[in-house]
């Protein structure tokens, strides 16, 4: 991780960012780039946006205030710009937030390029839409390129870089420089993929979950806490590949797939059918309603933060990094 000193420089960079659209992850976009000192324009056709991004920072307060960020006062850097030439103007910094509508983007885009600094650098939270997609209606897109976020931005470390086609290095490398500065993890993805990693991992893992629930083997909230009590606890602190290392005994992962390869292999050719039909989403929906759905989401979303707020705080201190 960058020093303090280091982190200053960078941010001192990209003192003023424009953040398009403010829904839950523009909302929680700004709230981490007001905390660390950074003016904030808001661009977002909805009639209500002020007060809407207004009710998010009080909500994400609590949660800025235990990652030891500041968390008061946060509206004097904040603005609204409906005008999206007017809001980009200034900018040294871009963080889209739009509707995953690949011709929407080409046009948002189109239409920032033709407005914005040379120098700005230009991100897409988008976990669908590569930047080469993205980039078609521009003519310099050097500058653009995917920072995807794990939600709440403000909270969940990681941050998928994924440059385009016509990405320039340097712009990846400033993009990642931002983010630490930050205090994210940014991982650069060597290749465009549709989904790109954590979700395409989240996908997996939730595909299977519905079938156990399909076929009966457990209930929604029995897979939550097997998950929890688990395979959960153990990817916090050590990856898949790193987990099974381990598991390999002294000689790792070349002794695993010598006793287990054959096995995973032939398990990796049989992928059973789930049918997510309405059928097995109303299973889904009435199990989490008889368990955990019957706790109201913010405090659930509270009870969330707080725990992963303090988890944080334990692997950075066994890891020796500052997050704030």
């Amino acid at each position: 991780m960058p020093s303090s000193a280091d982190r200053a420089v960078v941010l001192n960079r990209y003192r003023n960012v424009c953040v398009i659209g403010a829904g839950v992850i523009g909302s929680s976009w700004a709230a981490l780039f007001l905390a660390h000192g950074l003016n904030v324009v808001i661009n977002d056709p909805q009639p209500d946006i002020e007060a809407v991004v207004k009710a998010a920072l009080i909500k994400i307060a609590p949660t800025l205030l235990k990652l030891g960020l500041p968390h008061e006062g946060l509206e004097r850097n904040l603005r609204f710009e409906p005008d999206l030439t007017r809001a980009v103007a200034g900018a040294d910094l871009v963080q889209e937030n739009g509707p995953e509508k690949p011709e929407w983007k080409q046009q948002v885009w189109a239409r920032i390029e033709a407005a914005v600094p040379k120098h700005a650098l230009l991100l897409s939270s988008s976990s669908a839409r590569p930047a080469t997609e993205q980039a078609q209606e521009m003519k310099d897109a050097s500058r653009l390129l995917v920072g995807h976020p794990f939600n709440p931005p403000h909270l969940i470390p990681l941050v998928e870089v994924v440059p385009g086609d016509r990405t320039d290095p340097a712009a990846t490398a400033d993009a990642v420089a931002f983010y630490e500065a930050l205090g994210k993890v940014p991982r650069v993805l060597k290749k465009e993929i549709q989904g790109f990693v954590a979700n395409r991992l989240q996908r997996a893992i939730m595909r299977e979950a519905c079938y156990l629930v399909q076929e009966g083997v457990v209930t929604v909230d029995e897979l939550d806490d097997i998950v929890t009590s688990s395979i959960g606890l153990r990817w916090a602190v050590n990856g898949p590949f790193s987990s099974f290392h381990m598991g390999g005994g002294p000689n790792g992962l070349e002794s695993f797939f010598q006793h287990l390869g054959k096995n995973m292999a032939a398990s990796f050719k049989m992928i059973p059918q789930v049918d997510l039909d309405e059928a097995l989403q109303r299973r889904i929906i009435d199990q989490a309603a008889a368990s955990f759905g019957r706790t109201p989401i913010p405090q659930m979303e509270r009870a969330r933060d707080d725990t992963q707020v303090a988890l944080l705080h334990v692997l950075a201190a066994r890891n020796g990094r500052d997050r704030t």
